[in-house]
């Protein structure tokens, strides 16, 4: 008796669930297919049902991760200051890494920097522009609405997505390397401060203010 479409939604589920969990910890090379199906607690050859390859999962669990990510939530916000900072600081999981409610695409692809698979780098390079582009929309229509004490020129303002994207990643890289969570808190809360430089603005109190 062939399976309903409902049980093979549910068991595609659950092993995009499993594969995401394990890619976010050891990165693609040391996760096998194997370890994603006991994990499922489905047989091995259940996957191919599914999936064509690891690369295909790989690829489904990042684009999951993304939609269900809180920069996606963000990016549909209404366009204010307070939303693009919140953007900026959290896209990356730019916050403490151990209060995370459940792993985001960047986790995954962290594992997986100067991978050189052709795949894991087409993925990488995919969501680095996607950002980019998201940053500068953003960006310029807050320039647009004079909430930005900078010009809007499409130069500068790829300037600083590009720098506030660098200071992401190298901060996050560098906190995941660390043993220490008071040095990663610290880490990260200067990332946060020079990017809201970067945008021209200041937090304090819970409230933004511009910087002269």
């Amino acid at each position: 008796m062939p399976y309903s479409r409902e049980h093979k939604f549910r068991s595609r589920e659950r092993i995009l669930k499993s594969a995401t969990e394990l890619f976010c910890r050891y990165g693609f090379d040391k996760v096998s297919i194997n370890q994603v199906m006991n994990l499922a607690k489905m047989t091995h050859g259940a996957f191919y049902a599914h999936f064509e390859s690891k690369e295909a999962l790989y690829k489904e669990s990042f684009l999951e991760a993304l939609k269900n990510s809180r920069a996606a939530r963000l990016a549909k916000a209404p366009f204010s200051l307070r939303h693009l900072t919140q953007l900026v600081t959290n896209y990356l999981n730019l916050r403490d890494l151990t209060e995370q409610s459940g792993p985001g695409p960047e986790t995954i692809l962290f594992n997986d920097i100067g991978s050189d698979r052709s795949e894991i780098k087409q993925i990488y390079e995919q969501s680095y522009f996607s950002l980019l582009k998201l940053l500068e929309t953003r960006i310029v229509a807050l320039g647009k609405l004079k909430k930005l004490p900078f010009s809007v020129e499409s130069s500068i303002v790829r300037q600083r997505a590009r720098a506030i994207m660098a200071m992401l990643v190298g901060a996050v890289a560098i906190a995941r390397s660390i043993q220490s969570d008071e040095e990663r808190r610290r880490l990260l809360a200067a990332a946060q401060d020079q990017i809201l430089v970067m945008l021209g603005v200041a937090e304090a109190r819970g409230q933004f203010t511009y910087l002269g």
